[in-house]
């Protein structure tokens, strides 16, 4: 594969990539005003990155669009997305001079970039022809306000996105100021290649470049869609804990009624498609009644419960890193039966790991429950087999 190759196929991922990144994040970035500004940057970035791809350009000329007015919509739309950048970054309530500045130096821009080609100083807007220019022609200049608006716009994305990153504790904000930054900084290395380009006429490095620009937008859409995946994790998680831990915290809510606040539905999936509150909030409820039943069970454990399930388990053949999960299941089942069966507590029969118990720890017995909440036989604890026996005693003396 050539580098040209490689350039359009990375520029077509990005494109692809970009437009997905849009229409996702539409809908809450629009809603909320300190992520429509970003939204709005990443739109004139995609259409830029759009209309900079050889296989549109052609299907744009097949509907009769030249490329001199494909390009230039580009170049306009790539210097309006770079003001957008630095107006993104300033605060007009803290530095209406400076966001002033930007707006008045954007309309210059632009007002020079239709100016020159309306005196059709530059014959041909396609990409290759920055090259092919030098000092004395007129079109340098036009190219020159070009590079320079961008390198200015992405030069205070980066300085700005990273100075912020490391001021907030917010790690989806800090996810997508980084992201953004390193997209502003293959930027900068594109435009300061194409300046390059555009002095040094020998200098041919445009596959290469449209590779970097093809990763560049691709690290826009990456920034846009950090958040959204961030939430999407975070509810996949969240989800996940709540249809693994379901069967033990049911089991063990029914046996130790006292430390929900609701009992469970009649199935898994009701849980889950028709939560009585959020999942999140869902989650965490269900993981602290089930460490409270945990805690309330132990005084029903009986004191070899452990070692005989662990032994059950390693017979068994459980992997080892899952022995101790198993072994806490094994007891934990016995103790539910005894509770179940009208058994009296006794002293707290202190089970390993259950001191700091983590969500971890309690996916791992519900792992374990269906297949070793059966396996210790329930008996009477030992103070009422021997309270029982007493009276015989005496009775027979």
């Amino acid at each position: 594969m050539t580098v040209t190759e490689l350039a359009a196929q990375v520029g077509l991922c990005s494109v692809f990539v970009l437009w997905c990144a849009l229409v996702l994040s539409a809908v809450p970035a629009l809603r909320q005003p300190h992520q429509r500004g970003l939204w709005l940057t990443v739109l004139a970035v995609t259409i830029a990155i759009t209309l900079f791809q050889p296989s549109v350009l052609k299907g744009l000329q097949a509907l009769g669009i030249g490329i001199h007015q494909a390009s230039l919509a580009r170049n306009l739309i790539g210097v309006l997305s770079a003001g957008m950048v630095l107006l993104f970054m300033i605060d007009p309530s803290r530095t209406r001079r400076a966001y002033l500045s930007v707006v008045v130096g954007l309309t210059a821009a632009i007002g020079s970039l239709l100016a020159l080609d309306l005196l059709q100083v530059v014959d041909n807007l396609s990409i290759q022809t920055a090259s092919d220019l030098g000092p004395a022609d007129q079109g340098f200049f036009y190219w020159l306000i070009l590079i320079f608006a961008h390198l200015a716009g992405d030069t205070v994305a980066l300085a700005v996105c990273w100075r912020n990153s490391l001021r907030t504790r917010d790690r989806d904000l800090v996810m997508s100021l980084r992201l953004f930054a390193a997209g502003s900084s293959l930027a900068i290395v594109f435009w300061c290649g194409y300046l390059w380009e555009l002095c040094v006429p020998a200098f041919r490095a445009q596959p290469y470049l449209s590779v970097i620009m093809g990763v560049h937008g691709l690290l826009r859409a990456a920034s846009l869609m950090a958040p959204i995946t961030r939430a999407f994790v975070r509810s996949t998680t969240v989800l996940r804990t709540t249809w693994q831990l379901w069967p033990l915290w049911r089991d063990l809510v029914t046996a130790v009624p006292q430390v929900t606040l609701a009992g469970p539905q009649r199935t898994r999936l009701q849980e889950v498609l028709r939560p009585r509150s959020p999942l999140a909030l869902q989650a965490h409820r269900q993981t602290i009644e089930t460490y409270d039943a945990l805690l309330e069970l132990q005084r029903y454990v009986r004191p070899d419960a452990y070692q005989r399930a662990h032994q059950h388990a390693r017979l068994a053949g459980v992997r080892d890193d899952l022995l101790a999960a198993a072994a806490l299941a094994g007891a934990l089942g016995q103790a539910r039966r005894a509770v179940l069966g009208g058994a009296a507590p006794s002293d707290p029969c202190l089970l390993p790991g259950m001191v700091h118990c983590s969500s971890v720890t309690l996916l791992g017995i519900a792992r374990m429950w269906p297949s070793m909440a059966d396996v210790i036989a329930c008996h009477a604890p030992a103070h009422q087999r021997v309270s029982s026996e007493r009276p015989a005693r005496r009775g027979s003396t």
